[in-house]
């Protein structure tokens, strides 16, 4: 089944957003996003708003931790976009790795709604958080 340009650009989107967070150009994962835009990380309530969202990942930043995003399956399905990936985070050197599934919406070239998927207790252990609730 060939891919329609439309597909495309919601793929290239997605890859702006993963070259954006792996340099921690937090503007440009922001921009990115419809202005009333939602990131569902679905262990946690539902991030409203493109600035929001800048505020929310820009906390996220540590000077000794790094994050790769490594996918292993990108397509769109009904006019939505599937991204499975292992995301690598490095910490005070430690590498650690966490199952994650994205599904992005759009508004035009704009994210509107992006859902993660992932056990959030491999995540808290791999940026050393402890659980709460």
């Amino acid at each position: 089944m060939a891919t329609t340009s439309i597909d495309e650009l919601k793929i290239q989107t997605f890859m702006a957003m993963k070259e954006g967070w792996e340099r921690k150009d937090w503007r440009q994962c922001a921009d990115l996003m419809a202005e009333d835009g939602i990131l569902h990380s679905v262990m946690l309530e539902p991030c409203k708003g493109r600035e929001n969202f800048y505020e929310r990942i820009r906390k996220t930043e540590k000077p000794n931790k790094s994050v790769t995003l490594h996918i292993r399956s990108i397509g769109v399905a009904g006019g939505v976009l599937f991204v499975e990936r292992n995301d690598e985070i490095i910490l005070n050197g430690i590498s650690r790795f966490i199952p994650t599934v994205g599904i992005l919406e759009f508004s035009g070239e704009k994210i509107s709604y992006w859902r993660e998927y992932y056990d959030r207790a491999t995540l808290l252990a791999a940026i050393q958080e402890p659980a709460h609730g």
